[in-house]
C-alpha cells in the first residue's frame, strides 16, 4: 500500500501540465467558484465559533488550580475541532457540487491517456453526475465523521493524541481521494462497485488526498487549485489501474 500511497502523490507532479496541453483550464471556472465561495462561508463561521467551543472545553476543568492552563488547551483543542470539521465539510461540498463539471475533464483525460476519442462507458447526463456525487460525498462524509469523532476525542490523552492526530490525517486523505478518483470511476462503476474499487486501491486514495489536504493549508492559491490538480492526478492514476485491471481480465480469459 505505501508504493500506491507514493504513486498517487507522485501523479501530481505532471498534472499542471497536462490540464494546460489539454486545455482545460476553463473547465474549472464554476469548479474554482464554489471552492472559494464554500470556503469563505465555512472557514469565515469556523473561525467565529472556535473561541466558544474553546470555551465550552474549558468549563470542563472545574478545578481553580491550572485553570488557566486548561483555558489554553481549550482553546486550542477547539480551533482544531472547528478546523478539522470545516476540512470535512468543504470538501465533500465541493466534490459533490463540482461532480458535473469534473466528470467531462476526467473523460477528456482519459480519452487522451487511452488514445480513445469515445468510450463505451456508461453515459451519465448533467443530472445523474450530481446526483452521483452527493451521493457517494454524503456517503463519504457520514462514514468519515464516525472515524473523526471518536479519534478527536483521543487528542484529550497526552501521547495518544500524537497517534490520533496521524489517524485523523489519514482518514482525511483517504476520503479526499476517493471523492477526485470517482469522477473517473462513475463512468465504468456503478454505486457499490466503485466503492469497492476504492477500497482495493485505498493507497492510492490516500496518496491523492494528501496532497488535495496539504494544499488546503495554502492559504488562498491552494482553494483554486486543489480540484484541478487532485482531480486530474486522480484520474491518471484511475485510468492506469483500470487498464492494468481490464488486461488481467484479458489474459485470464486467454
Amino acid at each position: 500500500m505505501i508504493a500506491h500511497i507514493f504513486s498517487g502523490i507522485r501523479a501530481y507532479f505532471g498534472a499542471f501540465s497536462l490540464i494546460s496541453k489539454l486545455k482545460l483550464w476553463s473547465y474549472f471556472t464554476i469548479p474554482i467558484l464554489i471552492s472559494v465561495v464554500t470556503a469563505i462561508l465555512i472557514f469565515g463561521a469556523a473561525y467565529g465559533l472556535s473561541d466558544n467551543i474553546g470555551l465550552l472545553i474549558s468549563k470542563l476543568w472545574i478545578w481553580e488550580w491550572g485553570k488557566t492552563t486548561f483555558a489554553t488547551f481549550g482553546n486550542f483543542i477547539g480551533g482544531l475541532v472547528v478546523l478539522i470539521i470545516g476540512i470535512i465539510l468543504f470538501k465533500h461540498i465541493i466534490m459533490a457540487l463540482s461532480s458535473p463539471f469534473m466528470s467531462p475533464v476526467s473523460e477528456k483525460i482519459e480519452a487522451y491517456l487511452t488514445n480513445k476519442s469515445a468510450h463505451s462507458h456508461r453515459n451519465t447526463t448533467f443530472k445523474e453526475q450530481l446526483w452521483r456525487g452527493i451521493r457517494i460525498n454524503g456517503r463519504n462524509l457520514s462514514m468519515e465523521l464516525l472515524y473523526t469523532i471518536p479519534l478527536l476525542m483521543l487528542k484529550f490523552i497526552p501521547l495518544v493524541n500524537i497517534i490520533s492526530s496521524i489517524l485523523l490525517f489519514v482518514v482525511q486523505a483517504y476520503y479526499a481521494g476517493f471523492g477526485n478518483i470517482d469522477y473517473t470511476l462513475e463512468r465504468h462503476f456503478k454505486y457499490k462497485d466503485s466503492i469497492h474499487f476504492v477500497r482495493k486501491h485505498r493507497g492510492m486514495a490516500i496518496g491523492n488526498g494528501i496532497v488535495f489536504i496539504l494544499f488546503l493549508l495554502i492559504p488562498i492559491v491552494g482553494v483554486i487549485l486543489v480540484l484541478p490538480l487532485s482531480v486530474t492526478a486522480a484520474t491518471t492514476q484511475t485510468v492506469k489501474q483500470l487498464q492494468m485491471q481490464e488486461a488481467s481480465a484479458k489474459a485470464l480469459n486467454g
